[in-house]
């Protein structure tokens, strides 16, 4: 999960966009988080067919936390 900024420390996943072997493009959104503050999608750093989701809807996720895996 990427730094959020104003000291947010989790969020909330909301929505899961994206499924064990959907094939990204680099910038595709793959959750929507939740905070206190905001909602936002958090997207691919890469192109490649994701192999694991490590969280579900609902969980608490925190800052650096890793949210699946692109191969």
């Amino acid at each position: 999960m990427p730094e959020l900024g104003e000291e947010i420390k989790t969020a909330i996943v909301s929505c899961v966009y994206a499924k064990v072997g959907d094939h990204l493009q680099e910038g595709d959104d793959i959750v929507e988080l939740t905070t206190d503050k905001a909602t936002f999608n958090v997207s691919a750093t890469r192109t490649g067919v994701l192999k694991k989701i490590l969280i579900k809807e609902g969980d608490e996720v925190l800052i650096g936390q890793t949210l699946a895996f692109i191969e």
